[in-house]
């Protein structure tokens, strides 16, 4: 794996990556330099509907599949991630602009979701409570329950997905990422290791695109639920148009953090602190400081 982000991503649906011919393109630049990395497909309602049609037809499989198996599958894409850590943490870099020690930090946090949601043998446990009255027992049993959307932002674009996407498969679901549109090479390379871990074809689809992909998925009849992280604004939206259709929703918006500095502090440590705090990853940070009082 180089440190070079694919040149031109695709959509993956159904185990094939497709160019999206017939889709206008957007140039993905290196922030620091203007360089262009490469270009990803701005897909519209019929190539979402193709990757939640495949999505579809991957659950009835992939559901029996004993969460034994299910969990190896995310073992063997802890151990690549591993593998490969640096190699994404220098992508990142170059595609979303935050240093390497950062990007590095990024890429940890997310495969530790990953080794997280590969404990979900113990994690889809139920519960039995006997005798709750006579001759009556109460079981809970968790279950898959199809196909969910995941849409996410550009400001952790590897960790972020992997909050969502691996609990999903591994809890028996099947998945369409639409990851943000500005920043998504080096998951795409995720993608591909995740391909590589043994991930069955139509269990994971990405599609790449801007509002009119967003919203062919939220509406789209077969998506069960939606996972979303963006602007607290997006995330209203989300939240009502998903809620409204019955689906299944959680919608992540933005907040302000505040920082809250004693008369007593060493004003050499707040300061490197809300510099930090403001100007790290970027700026672009969800929990940035960005009230000091």
């Amino acid at each position: 794996m180089t440190t070079t982000p694919r040149a031109h991503a695709g959509n993956y649906i159904a185990g094939e990556w497709l160019p999206g011919e017939a889709c206008e393109r957007l140039a993905i630049t290196d922030p620091a330099t203007a360089e262009t990395l490469g270009s990803v497909p701005l897909s519209g309602r019929t190539e979402v509907d193709r990757a939640v049609q495949a999505a579809r037809a991957a659950f009835p499989s992939w559901r029996r599949t004993p969460v034994v198996e299910r969990a190896r599958v995310l073992f063997r894409l802890k151990a690549l991630l591993d593998e490969h850590h640096d190699d994404l943490a220098v992508s990142l870099s170059r595609e979303h602009g935050k240093n390497v020690a950062e990007t590095w930090g990024e890429v940890q946090r997310g495969i530790e979701n990953v080794e997280h949601a590969a404990g979900m043998p113990t994690l889809m446990m139920g519960d039995t409570l006997e005798d709750v009255a006579r001759g009556v027992d109460c079981e809970t049993v968790r279950q898959p329950i199809g196909v969910f959307a995941v849409i996410t932002p550009y400001n952790f674009p590897v960790m972020i997905p992997l909050w969502f996407w691996p609990y999903a498969v591994a809890a028996g679901n099947t998945v369409v990422l639409k990851p943000s549109e500005q920043d998504p090479l080096t998951h795409q390379r995720v993608v591909e290791l995740a391909v590589r871990a043994g991930l069955p074809p139509g269990v994971l689809n990405v599609v790449h695109g801007r509002q009119e992909a967003v919203e062919a998925l939220i509406d789209h009849p077969d998506v069960t639920g939606v996972s979303f992280v963006g602007s607290s604004r997006v995330a209203k939206i989300v939240y009502a148009r998903a809620g409204a259709a019955g689906k299944r929703v959680q919608a992540l918006g933005g907040a302000k953090n505040h920082m809250i500095v004693l008369p007593d502090a060493d004003p050499e440590m707040v300061a490197e602190a809300v510099v930090g705090s403001v100007f790290g990853s970027a700026g672009q940070r969800c929990l940035a400081g960005a009230v000091v009082g």
